[in-house]
C-alpha cells in the first residue's frame, strides 16, 4: 500500500526529494521517490512476503477492517492500496471501491486482482478526490509510511462524508511476552530474508519504520486531532497489528 510524498499494504505500503542513497534505510524514514521505487522493486515479492510474516494472517486482518467500515453499497476509499488485498475485501463486502497507490508496480499487480475496482496511480496526501466523497475508508499497512502523517490523516477526513468510518491496520510494537520473538521476527530474520529478495533493503526499512512510529494510543490521538471521534483500538496477532476505527465528526462538514 502506496502513496506519494510519504516516506505506505503489506506490512509496508508506499507513501511519498532526496535520494534513496542519501537516506539510510535503517532511519526507518525515506523520502517519497526513495519509497516509490522501493516499492516498485518488491512489487513481485510482495503478496509472498507477506503471507510469510504473518503466517498467512493478514488477509483475515484486512477482512476484519473492512467488516468495521463498510457496507454494500457503499462507495470506498483504499487508500496506500499497494496490491490490491484490502480494496478487493472492500468489494467482496458489497463496496464500490477506488483502490489508490503511488507505485504504479504495486497498480499492476492490483489490476490482475479486480477489473471492477478503479485503481488510481496517486498522493495520499494531496488526494485527487472531493470534499466528502467517500462513505468509508481504508488503509492497510499504509499510514507509517507517509511522510506527513498528520496531514494524510486531514485528507482522508476531508474527503469522506460527515458520520463516515475510517479503518487503519499497522503495524505495533507488542507488549510482553510476545516482544522478544517479534524483535527476533522482525528484527533479525526479516532483513536476513531481504538480502535474497529483490529491493532487499525494504526489509530493513520495515523492522525500522515500525519502531520510529506513533504507538497505538498516540495514533489515536492524532486521528482525533484530524477531525475523527469515537476513535478506538483493537490488537490483534498477540499484539503485533493494531486496528484503529474512527467516525468523521459531523460538524467538520460546515
Amino acid at each position: 500500500m502506496s502513496a506519494k510524498r510519504t516516506s505506505g499494504g503489506g506490512l509496508g505500503e508506499p507513501g511519498g526529494a532526496t535520494s534513496a542513497r542519501a537516506e539510510p534505510y535503517e532511519s526507518g524514514t525515506l523520502a517519497p521517490d526513495a519509497v516509490r521505487g522501493m516499492f516498485d522493486r518488491i512489487a513481485p515479492v510482495y503478496d509472498a512476503m507477506n503471507r510469510v510474516m504473518t503466517v498467512g494472517l493478514d488477509q483475515r486482518w484486512r477482512r476484519l477492517a473492512v467488516s468495521e467500515v463498510v457496507w454494500p453499497g457503499d462507495h470506498v476509499l483504499d487508500a496506500c492500496c499497494g496490491t490490491g488485498d484490502l480494496a478487493v475485501a472492500a468489494e467482496q463486502r458489497g463496496g464500490r471501491v477506488v483502490g489508490l497507490d503511488f507505485s504504479g508496480r504495486m497498480l499492476e499487480r492490483a489490476r490482475r486482482k479486480s477489473g471492477t475496482i478503479e485503481w488510481v496511480q496517486g498522493d495520499a496526501l494531496a488526494l485527487p478526490f472531493e470534499d466528502a466523497a467517500f462513505d468509508a475508508a481504508t488503509v492497510g499497512f499504509g499510514v507509517r509510511n507517509l511522510a506527513d502523517l498528520a496531514a494524510g490523516l486531514r485528507e482522508l477526513n476531508r474527503v469522506l462524508r460527515p458520520g463516515a468510518k475510517l479503518a487503519v491496520l499497522e503495524i505495533t510494537r507488542p507488549r510482553g511476552i510476545v516482544r522478544p520473538f517479534f524483535r527476533l521476527w522482525f528484527d533479525v530474520l526479516v532483513p536476513l530474508a531481504g538480502k535474497v529478495l529483490p529491493g532487499g533493503n525494504a526489509y530493513t526499512y520495515l523492522p525500522a519504520s515500525v519502531r520510529r512510529f506513533p504507538g497505538p494510543e498516540d495514533l489515536s490521538a492524532l486521528l482525533e486531532t484530524a477531525g475523527f471521534e469515537e476513535v478506538r483500538y483493537r490488537l490483534l496477532g498477540g499484539g503485533i497489528v493494531a486496528l484503529h476505527v474512527g467516525r468523521r465528526r459531523v460538524e467538520e462538514a460546515s
